[in-house]
C-alpha cells in the first residue's frame, strides 16, 4: 500500500522524481559504509549477525591484503557458534603434532602433550570462551585437510600456521592476524642455493600440497620469476613430510614459511635457511564462513592477548629459532 502511494504521488514527476529516489539511496550508502568498515577493540559487542558475511564476501576482490578482511572483534557471546560450543562444553580445534615448537608433541615432558606457539593461542580461546584453557579437543590434521576439516564441521576452528590468502576467503573465514611470516627456502647448509633465484634451476623442489607455497610456485614458475627448469612437481599432504624428503636427498630444497623452516633448521642442523623471505603473510585462525560470531569473539580474543600472552609464548617457544626480537613476526594492528 505504501509502495503504491509513493509512486502514486511520485507519477508525473518524471526524471525529478527519479533523481530523489536515486539520492535518497546514496544518503542510505554513505551511512551504512562506515558500518562495514568499522573497527574497534569489541567491548560493546556491535554489529549485527550478517556483518561477518558481508565482509567476508569481500574475499572475491580482496586485492592485496586479505588479512584486513575479518569483522571486528565483540565480547558478544549469545551468537549461534559460540553458544553451541558453551553447551558442549569444549573447542574442537585442528592443529598440527609434528611442526616443532608451533604444534608438536615433546617426548620428554609428561604424558608427551600437544605444546607449542599454536597451542597455546588455542588454549587461550577456550579459556576466554569457556574459561578452562583445557577445554580443547585437539585434532591432528595434514596441510592439505585444513579448510575441508571445517568445512565439513569436524573442526571449530584451525589454528595451524595458516596463511589467510584471497582464495582461502572464499571457502574459510578468518580472524585478524596472530603472526606474520613470509616464505622461503630451505635447503643443505652445504648447498649452492642461495635464495628464492635463478640458483633454483634444475633443482627438485618440495612443498605441501594446498599451501600457499605450492600456489607461489605453481605461479612464478608460469610467469617466469622461478626458472623454467626448477622441478617444482613434488607435493606432499603434510609439509613435514617436504623436511623428510629433503633429508633422504629426495629433493634439493623446501618452500614454505619462514617461520616453519627456522623451526625445521633447528631440528637439523645440516640444513640451513637460504636468502631472505620472498613474500609478507598472514597467520590467522581458520573458521566456518557461517560462524561470524565466533569469528569476531575470536578477533576479540587476539585483542586481549596482544596485550598480555603472546610475547610470553613468542619467548617460550620462538626466539630460540626466530631470534629474540619479535618486531618482525608482530601481528599488524587492528
Amino acid at each position: 500500500m505504501i509502495a503504491r502511494r509513493l509512486r502514486a504521488s511520485l507519477k508525473g514527476w518524471g526524471g525529478v522524481g527519479t533523481m530523489l529516489a536515486a539520492c535518497v539511496l546514496a544518503v542510505v550508502f554513505v551511512l551504512l559504509l562506515p558500518l562495514v568498515g568499522a573497527r574497534g577493540d569489541g567491548s560493546t559487542g556491535t554489529g549485527g549477525p550478517g556483518l561477518a558475511e558481508a565482509t567476508q564476501a569481500m574475499a572475491d576482490s580482496c586485492g592485496a591484503h586479505p588479512e584486513q578482511l575479518s569483522p571486528p572483534p565483540s565480547t558478544d557471546e549469545s551468537g549461534p557458534a559460540v553458544s553451541a560450543i558453551k553447551r558442549r562444553g569444549y573447542l574442537s580445534v585442528g592443529v598440527d603434532q609434528n611442526s616443532y615448537r608451533w604444534g608438536y608433541r615433546d617426548p620428554n615432558s609428561k604424558g608427551s602433550d600437544l605444546e607449542g606457539f599454536d597451542i597455546d593461542l588455542a588454549r587461550e580461546i577456550a579459556r576466554q570462551i569457556l574459561h578452562d584453557p583445557k577445554a580443547v579437543r585437539f585434532h591432528a590434521i595434514p596441510t592439505n585437510q585444513r579448510i575441508p576439516a571445517i568445512k565439513s564441521g569436524q573442526v571449530d576452528m584451525v589454528v595451524r600456521t595458516m596463511t589467510i590468502s584471497c582464495d582461502r576467503l572464499k571457502e574459510v573465514a578468518f580472524s585478524d592476524p596472530y603472526f606474520t611470516t613470509g616464505q622461503q627456502v630451505l635447503a643443505p647448509k652445504e648447498s649452492d642455493i642461495s635464495g628464492y633465484d635463478k640458483s633454483l634451476a634444475g633443482k627438485r623442489i618440495c612443498s605441501a600440497a594446498g599451501s600457499t607455497a605450492n600456489t607461489d610456485l605453481t605461479e612464478d614458475k608460469k610467469s617466469g620469476r622461478l626458472p623454467a627448469s626448477a622441478d617444482i612437481s613434488t607435493t606432499v599432504p603434510n609439509q613435514l613430510d617436504c623436511l623428510v624428503k629433503l633429508q633422504l636427498g629426495e629433493v634439493d630444497a623446501v618452500v614454505t614459511d619462514g617461520a616453519l623452516a627456522a623451526s625445521q633448521a633447528a631440528q637439523d642442523p645440516t640444513l640451513a635457511l637460504k636468502g631472505k623471505p620472498f613474500t609478507t603473510e598472514y597467520y590467522g585462525v581458520a573458521m566456518n564462513k557461517q560462524a561470524g560470531d565466533l569469528v569476531r569473539r575470536v578477533n576479540q580474543v587476539l585483542v586481549d592477548y596482544r596485550k598480555s600472552g603472546w610475547q610470553t609464548s613468542y619467548d617460550r617457544w620462538l626466539s630460540q629459532t626466530l631470534g629474540d626480537k619479535s618486531a618482525s613476526s608482530q601481528p599488524p594492528s587492528s
